[in-house]
């Protein structure tokens, strides 16, 4: 096995220009706190200080920080959300019967000890969530795996804010799985066995000649392993980082994961069912920290750049990579909330003068949710559900069938 070149135990890390992640030393938490403080009030906002501290031990922290950082991680003004939906969100929406059904599955990712009628209102609030963003986008196509984002979104950040934040990550960090076709989400699960061949070959062949494939997967990736996490914490610590983060930092996640369970895999009988029974459950008890450490280091290894030379990732374009770095860019010159406040009081006190003088009709129109419609309808929507180029017949057969059932039943196999 090839080792991962290790690197300073008291590192920190901080995020460049092409999603890969620097070493800085390790603060403790008053002065990472502190350091977040004055990042969220420099002007323009140090989003470069937010990256690292999300992406760095720990995260950030608490969910009242998540609920200032990850606004500034998307680019998102808090002073400019969208509307929260009405009713007429759900008439005649082809994926109403869909979305409902799976929000109606998704008790488990509420809180324990949550009152029922709590749980109710959350639900319906993610129904129209969903709803939304789909509505306002309709080159986006809903995938069952999606709704395990929205909540996460939502539990964390609240109804309006969580629209905005879903919007933004389906035209960049999730785009490629919001395609009406499987071969956006096979292209990024394609990236997980070159990683492995890197650093372990004796792994990767026991896996290749197991005929396992990468459809074990799929679940983590498209719900940034919401779906397959029983602690919220840990949720949380993941969305810190992939929102910090490269769109394809899920992946080498997943790699981490593999190789840090090596020994399991190579002592499992050499079967694709056995082995991908194995991989498909994710221990609940993964130290995340060392994790997420080891999966930046395999970014700055093995960037996508490098493994993209590979004859199997060359037929297809990816437009989560290839509009990251203009994505990243475009957060860098943020103006911190206070302005934001007074900059949106000045104008509403603008406004206000000129609806009194046209009698208020246009004026009372919601700009931010024609705003958040407008968002993207120039650009292709990417990928849905994959399966791995390298999946078995049996898989293929089994997970095809499960896809001429309902793509639901594809979602509970794995």
């Amino acid at each position: 096995m090839k080792r991962l070149k290790k690197k300073k135990q008291n590192a920190g890390v901080g995020v460049n220009g092409n999603g890969s992640v620097t070493r800085e030393p390790h603060c403790g938490r008053k002065q990472k706190l502190a350091e977040i403080h004055q990042a969220l009030i420099s002007d323009p906002v140090d989003i470069e200080t937010l990256r690292r501290a999300a992406a760095s031990k720990g995260g950030l922290l608490t969910d009242e920080l998540r609920r200032k950082v990850w606004p500034k991680l998307l680019n998102i003004n808090v002073y400019d959300l969208p509307h929260k939906p009405g009713r007429d969100v759900r008439e005649s929406h082809k994926d109403y019967n869909q979305v409902v059904l799976d929000v109606r599955r998704s008790m488990k990712r509420f809180p324990k000890g949550m009152p029922a009628t709590e749980k109710a209102i959350l639900q319906e609030q993610l129904i129209d969530i969903i709803l939304e963003v789909l509505k306002c986008s309709p080159q986006l196509h809903y995938y069952q795996g999606y709704h395990d984002v929205a909540v996460t979104l939502l539990l964390v950040v609240g109804e309006r804010m969580a629209i905005a934040m879903l919007d933004t990550l389906s035209n960049h960090h999730l785009r490629d799985f919001m395609d009406p076709t499987m071969d956006s989400t096979k292209h990024i699960l394609n990236y997980l066995m070159p990683i492995l061949e890197q650093v372990d070959t004796e792994l990767h062949e026991f896996m290749i000649r197991a005929e396992v494939g990468t459809i074990f997967a799929l679940s983590w990736l498209i719900t940034w392993y919401g779906h397959v996490l029983s602690d919220f914490k840990h949720t949380m610590r993941l969305y810190d980082f992939f929102l910090a983060s490269h769109p394809l930092m899920p992946i080498y996640l997943a790699a981490t994961i593999v190789l840090y369970r090596e020994k399991e895999v190579k002592t499992t009988e050499c079967d694709m069912a056995m082995v991908h029974h194995l991989l498909s459950r994710i221990p609940q008890d993964l130290p995340y920290e060392l994790l997420i450490g080891q999966a930046q280091d395999l970014f700055d290894q093995y960037p996508p750049s490098l493994l993209a030379k590979r004859a199997a990732l060359q037929s297809r374009k990816s437009l989560s990579i290839n509009t990251f770095q203009a994505f990243q860019l475009s957060t860098l010159h943020q103006r911190p909330d206070s302005v934001l406040q007074r900059l949106t009081k000045a104008q509403g006190s603008t406004t206000s003068r000129h609806a009194s003088r046209h009698s208020g009709l246009e004026a009372a129109l919601p700009r931010d949710r024609g705003q958040l419609c407008g968002k993207g309808n120039t650009i292709v929507k990417m990928a849905v559900w994959g399966l791995s180029a390298t999946l078995g017949a049996a898989v293929f057969a089994v997970a095809q069938t499960a896809m001429d059932w309902g793509p639901e039943v594809l979602l509970q196999l794995f």
